[in-house]
């Protein structure tokens, strides 16, 4: 028998696949869970309200996917965190970065671009996707845990991947940041060198040390995680938990995160709603780092020009 009902919606389109994974592996392991819609307004409001589900799909509880990309713009836009705006409920994958440089770069390893980063940021050239997301951030992150000036990091944000890799490898960027998968293809021509990954651990199939090998401290990953509405009442915010940790500790789960290059990164409930609170924090402060806080570069195209504004 089907147990309690979700509608599970997306924050964005970016999160579709992510969403549908999730709501496939839920009615695998026994609830009813239909893919609602995609949420086009605040990337903040994973709850109801004007910008955020339109009904109950199933007749049950509204869980959103969402992820880093929507934190880091809630802080930009209206100073509002995830944990104002929704009810955490559990973190489920995340997608490694990755820094690459051209393969006829003089950087020879991590160590070479980390030395010139500190000694040279506004010379260092950066390029990845759209300003104070994820890839933005992984630089931030570097930035502060080697010494180097954020607000000198001389970075690019592009809307497509295609138009960084342009970037770098016509010269015009130093080096890039991206998710491992969208720079397999490119890591496994030949044509670009993967300095490090974002991971906690090596990737198996990949010989490329971690920042944290490289003695950076920083682990980090492009999250994505489930939220409930704002005023989401506690019996159903433990069922929704219970959901999702039945659907994260699933087979199915497993090998939809392994099909997709997703690293399985499960926590739920309280530890989850913790841990937000210091990924919050965290993002905040790299981002004025970056200068992008506190300052009349928070108004932002989000990249989209290419000029990195």
């Amino acid at each position: 028998m089907l147990r309690t009902g979700f509608s599970i919606n997306v924050a964005g389109h970016r999160w579709t696949r992510v969403g549908r994974a999730f709501a496939d592996a839920a009615r695998a392991a026994g609830f009813a869970a239909a893919v609602g819609q995609a949420i086009t307004g605040s990337p903040a409001a994973p709850g109801g309200g004007p910008t955020g589900p339109g009904g109950l799909a199933v007749g049950g509880s509204v869980i959103t996917v969402s992820g880093l990309p929507a934190l880091a713009a809630a802080e930009l836009n209206n100073g509002q965190s995830l944990l104002d705006t929704g009810t955490p409920l559990a973190r489920l994958s995340g997608q490694i970065e990755v820094v690459v440089v051209p393969d006829r770069s003089p950087l020879r390893d991590f160590d070479d671009f980390g030395a010139r980063l500190l000694a040279r940021p506004g010379q260092t050239l950066l390029a990845g996707g759209p300003q104070g997301e994820p890839d933005h951030l992984l630089f931030g992150l570097i930035a502060r845990a080697i010494g180097a000036d954020g607000r000198r990091v001389d970075y690019t944000g592009y809307p497509r991947l295609g138009e960084a890799a342009s970037a770098l490898l016509s010269g015009r960027a130093v080096a890039a940041a991206g998710s491992l998968a969208d720079w397999r293809t490119a890591i496994g021509r030949g044509r670009v060198r993967a300095l490090a990954v974002s991971s906690a651990r090596r990737v198996p199939d990949l010989d490329v040390p971690t920042l944290l090998e490289c003695g950076v401290r920083v682990d980090f990953a492009d999250w994505t995680a489930a939220f409930g509405p704002e005023d989401m009442p506690e019996e159903s915010r433990e069922h929704a938990v219970r959901m999702c940790e039945a659907v994260i500790a699933s087979s199915e789960w497993e090998a939809a995160c392994l099909a997709a290059g997703w690293l399985p990164i499960p926590l739920s409930g309280d530890d989850f709603t913790r841990w937000l609170g210091t990924e919050i924090a965290r993002t905040r402060a790299v981002l004025r780092d970056l200068g992008l806080l506190d300052s009349t570069k928070a108004t932002t195209c989000w990249g989209s020009c290419g000029n990195g504004h």
